[in-house]
């Protein structure tokens, strides 16, 4: 009769998914939406490149955009050392204000 007693005192079966749940939210609060938020502002970072931007592409190259289409930039690296990147390999678009070189 005692064990009849303890079976009625059990909580319920969905009370042992809570935490796993709760973890599930907690990730996806902390990690993943912030990361997607990052991920859709750099994408739109590179839908805007317009000619005459600096760049950097992923293989850390800085050059200025010469010219732009759909999946294609063309970049100057030096005087007349031009290169053709595909947009989703440049990392980032450097600011026009950015701050002089240590060398200068």
């Amino acid at each position: 009769m005692l064990a009849a007693g303890d079976a009625g005192a059990a909580p319920p079966a969905w009370m042992q998914f809570l935490p796993l749940v709760a973890m599930g939210v907690i990730f996806w609060l902390l990690i993943l939406r912030p990361q997607m938020r990052q991920q859709k502002q750099q994408r739109e970072k590179i839908a805007a490149i317009k000619k005459g931007d600096q760049v950097v592409t992923g293989g850390g190259l800085v050059g200025k955009v010469i010219k732009v289409d759909e999946t294609y930039a063309e970049l100057e690296l030096a005087p007349n050392v031009k290169v053709k990147a595909v947009k989703t390999t440049i990392a980032d678009v450097l600011s026009p204000t950015g701050s002089k070189p240590a060398n200068d």
